[in-house]
C-alpha cells in the first residue's frame, strides 16, 4: 500500500516526539517529618509546651513536596527545572510566607562540560556546598545555630536569583549566584549575591563561602521590617528579631568534616553581620561570630548518633554569648523511613533588642532555629518520624 506524503509526515512527526519524550523525566518526590516535642522554658516568662511539630515545621528535614525534571537537548545539554513546596504537617497550611513553591521553583540548562545555569527562586551558594558537611545536614534543626543568624539551618531562600554552579573538577567546585532587587531607578536596592566553594577528596571535606542581602531603602524614615529578594534569617527569637530593619546582612562561612571509619568529625565558624543604616533602628552594626563542632558514630548500619556544640558570641549593637549542646539519635526503618530522638541544652547571657529593634532586653535563650524565646536557659527534646517518597 502506497502512503501519502501527509500521512508520512504525521508518522514522522509523531516519532519524533516519542523520541522526544523518552529522553525526558519528571520526578515526585516529598519528605514528611514531624515530631512530638517538649520544650523547657519555651516562654520568657518560663513556661513549658508540649506539641506536636514545632516552630520550625520539622526536626532533621523541612516537610516538602515537589517536582523536578529534565529534557535531553543532546550534546551533553539538560533543560532543568524544580517545583517545591513547603508545608505544615500537623495543619497542612503553606510554608515560606504562604506561597506556593515557597522552598524552590526554577528553571535553568546544565551542561555536563561547563556546568549548571538556574533562574528562579533558590538556595544560596553557602546552603548549597557548605551546609552538606555540618551537623545540620545530619540533624537538623536541633544543631543549628542560635537564632539561624548565620543561616546554617537554611531559613533563607532567595527569589529572582541567577545561580551558576561549576563541574566538579579533580573535587573542586565552585557557585555563584546574583538576585536581582528589581527596585526601578535602585539597580541594587533589595539585590542578594554570594559566593562559595568546595573542595572533596576522599574522608576529607572543605567549604567556604560568603552571602550579602540587601534591605531595600524605603519610602519611610524608619524600616520596621526586613524585605527584599532574600527572606532574611529571622526565626522569630529575640536572639536578632531586633535586627530586622537592617540595611544589610553579611555572612562569611567555612565548615570542614573529617570521616574515620564509623566516625564523623565536623567544625565550622562564621561571622555574620547585620548593619545599619539611617532607616535602621539601630545605630551600630551587630556582629555574631560562631564556632561549631560535633562527632558523629555509625554504631550500626541504621543507626547514627551524634553530639554537638556551638558557642555564638554577638557584639557591636549589644552584646551576648549562647553556649549549646545538642544530642541526636537516628534509625532507620526502611530506606525511607526512620525516626529519631534529638535534643539540646542552651544558656544565654548579656543583652540584646527587642522585637522591634527600639530597645535592650536580657539576652533570651532559644535552641537552635525552632525560634521559641526561653529565660537565659532552654531544653528541648523531640521524638520523631520521617518519611521520604
Amino acid at each position: 500500500m502506497k502512503l501519502s506524503k501527509p500521512y508520512l509526515i504525521s508518522l514522522t512527526a509523531l516519532a519524533a516526539a516519542g523520541s522526544a519524550h523518552a529522553q525526558s523525566s519528571v520526578t515526585l518526590y516529598g519528605t514528611i517529618d514531624t515530631s512530638l516535642t517538649f520544650v523547657h522554658n519555651a516562654t520568657a516568662t518560663g513556661k513549658n509546651l508540649w506539641s506536636l511539630g514545632n516552630n520550625s515545621g520539622g526536626d532533621l528535614s523541612g516537610t516538602r513536596w515537589g517536582l523536578k525534571g529534565q529534557e535531553d537537548l543532546g550534546a551533553g545539554l539538560k533543560a532543568i527545572f524544580q517545583l517545591e513546596n513547603g508545608f505544615n504537617p500537623t495543619t497542612g497550611a503553606l510554608g515560606q510566607g504562604s506561597r506556593e513553591f515557597g522552598r524552590q521553583a526554577f528553571v535553568g540548562l546544565a551542561s555536563d562540560q561547563y556546568g549548571t545555569l538556574t533562574l528562579g527562586r533558590q538556595y544560596d551558594p553557602l546552603v548549597d556546598l557548605v551546609q552538606g558537611i555540618t551537623e545540620d545536614n545530619y540533624f537538623g534543626s536541633v544543631f543549628a545555630t542560635v537564632g539561624d543568624v548565620d543561616n546554617y539551618d537554611n531559613s533563607s531562600r532567595t527569589s529572582n536569583a541567577i545561580k551558576y554552579v561549576s563541574p566538579v573538577y579533580a573535587g573542586l567546585q565552585v557557585e555563584g549566584m546574583y538576585a536581582l532587587g528589581g527596585v526601578a531607578g535602585q539597580t541594587g536596592s533589595g539585590q542578594t549575591w554570594s559566593v562559595a566553594a568546595a573542595y572533596n577528596n576522599g574522608p576529607i571535606s572543605v567549604a567556604a563561602g560568603y552571602f550579602v542581602a540587601d534591605n531595600p531603602t524605603g519610602t519611610v524614615a524608619q524600616r520596621t521590617t526586613w524585605g527584599g529578594t532574600s527572606d532574611g534569617t529571622f526565626d522569630g527569637s529575640l536572639v536578632n528579631l531586633g535586627y530586622q530593619s537592617a540595611k544589610s546582612i553579611n555572612i562569611a562561612r567555612v565548615a570542614a568534616q573529617y570521616v574515620a571509619g564509623p566516625f564523623t568529625f565536623g567544625a565550622g565558624y562564621s561571622n555574620a553581620q547585620y548593619k545599619s543604616d539611617s532607616q535602621s533602628t539601630f545605630a551600630s552594626t551587630e556582629k555574631f561570630n560562631t564556632g561549631q563542632g560535633f562527632v558523629n558514630y555509625q554504631a550500626t548500619p541504621a543507626l547514627l548518633v551524634g553530639v554537638g556544640y556551638s558557642y555564638t558570641k554577638s557584639s557591636g549593637d549589644t552584646g551576648a554569648t549562647y553556649h549549646q549542646v545538642s544530642l541526636g539519635a537516628d534509625y532507620n526503618l526502611s530506606k525511607r523511613t526512620d525516626v529519631y530522638l534529638v535534643g539540646a541544652w542552651q544558656h544565654a547571657s548579656g543583652e540584646t533588642l527587642n522585637a522591634d529593634g527600639t530597645g535592650v532586653v536580657n539576652a533570651q535563650a532559644s535552641v537552635g532555629s525552632y525560634g521559641y524565646p526561653g529565660t537565659n536557659t532552654q531544653e528541648l527534646v523531640s521524638l520523631g518520624l520521617r518519611h521520604k517518597f
